[in-house]
């Protein structure tokens, strides 16, 4: 397996600087050279590090097969996909939605009914089985509890002089939890109401990344005060790597409760890929009981509903979400309005401001 376990307290902040310093790198070369012979490429979303660190030994040593991982925002490895969709290097892909549906609707998964998606309820899982719930997770934003003493807790909050220049959220374009940033407010206040609001936000915006996973160590480092993340992520870096981060959830205006959506980690096979036969034997792995029951160690949510959400982390999952609103989100319409929602972002939100869309290591 590509990846090196550091040390438990450094794990965190080593593993967001290594990969997001070289996320480019990785999608421009390594993926190239990922695939060998005897190994399986997965192209995965940043966050669940430390879960394929734990998990994937095993399956190595009882398949004799090497998993070779790329890792980068969501939007970012699709397109690395998209890009390759004629000689594919990859053969299974694990991201956020909306991407995962675009991924199925560029023709780029393979469908796969795999035994153990029978327990992964319909509406989180596309019906040819073309990709399917991995690791169920919650949209949230982040702060540095060190630093932010009073936490905000509605969107104006954020347009506080306090934040000014400390606040950053990941390039929707790229990352899923980007993507999420505009699904929330366009919810919650309408669009022209939301673009609004990003387009004021913006003036206390440092910077946009190319992913999510480096904010963490940002707001740790205290660069920023306030960034969006998801709270599997957010929840896994404050203990396993040692970052001074703290997810928040956010109300729409005073007197309302906070409120987010699902945003679960999918999983596909890539069509065609050099290695199907081991890439559905790796779907079949993560997916398994065995797998699935070691998700809330990551503070991540069983995709399959008969393994429970149980153990300490499971139980800080459920305090953290408890009394948030949770709203439906129909990904179709998603899917539907996310070249309109880019397009505007760029134009109404960032303009002709020369604000920085792509960060992966801040200069």
């Amino acid at each position: 397996m590509t990846l090196q376990k550091p040390s438990r307290a450094a794990a965190g902040a080593f593993r967001k600087l290594a990969l997001a310093a070289c996320a480019a790198g990785l999608l421009q070369g390594a993926a190239m050279s990922a695939h060998a012979a005897n190994a399986v490429v997965l192209y995965t979303a940043d966050g669940l590090e430390n879960l394929y660190r734990d998990v994937l030994p095993a399956f190595e040593k009882k398949e004799g097969v090497k998993v070779n991982i790329v890792t980068a925002g969501s939007g970012e490895v699709v397109n690395r996909a998209n890009i390759e969709k004629h000689s594919p290097k990859a053969d299974v892909i694990v991201t956020l939605p909306p991407f995962i549906q675009q991924a199925g609707q560029m023709g780029l998964l393979q469908p796969y009914q795999s035994v153990n998606y029978k327990n992964v309820p319909a509406i989180a899982k596309a019906e040819d089985g073309t990709w399917a719930t991995f690791v169920n997770n919650y949209f949230s934003f982040a702060i540095n509890p060190d630093i932010v003493k009073n936490q905000p807790k509605t969107f104006a909050d954020l347009l506080a002089p306090a934040y000014a220049g400390k606040v950053a959220y990941s390039n929707p374009a790229t990352a899923g939890d980007g993507m999420a940033v505009l699904i929330l407010t366009t919810s919650l206040m309408g669009e022209d109401k939301a673009f609004d609001y990003l387009a004021k936000l913006s003036q206390s915006v440092k910077f946009h990344t190319k992913g999510t996973g480096y904010l963490n160590v940002l707001l740790s480092r205290n660069e920023i005060s306030v960034a969006n993340g998801d709270l599997q992520m957010d929840l896994d870096d404050a203990e396993h790597g040692a970052l001074s981060v703290k997810p928040i959830f956010l109300a729409a205006k005073d007197g309302d409760r906070p409120t987010t959506f699902q945003l679960p980690y999918g999983i596909g096979l890539i069509k065609s890929g050099p290695n199907q036969d081991a890439g559905r034997k790796l779907i079949d792995y993560l997916m398994s009981t065995e797998v699935q029951s070691k998700v809330p160690d990551m503070y991540g949510i069983p995709g399959r509903t008969d393994v429970p959400l149980a153990g300490k982390n499971g139980e800080a999952v459920k305090k953290a979400i408890a009394g948030v609103n949770l709203i439906p989100v129909d990904w179709t319409q998603v899917m539907a309005k996310k070249p309109e929602w880019i397009e505007r972002w760029k134009k109404d939100v960032i303009g002709s401001s020369g604000k920085q869309l792509d960060v992966v290591k801040p200069k």
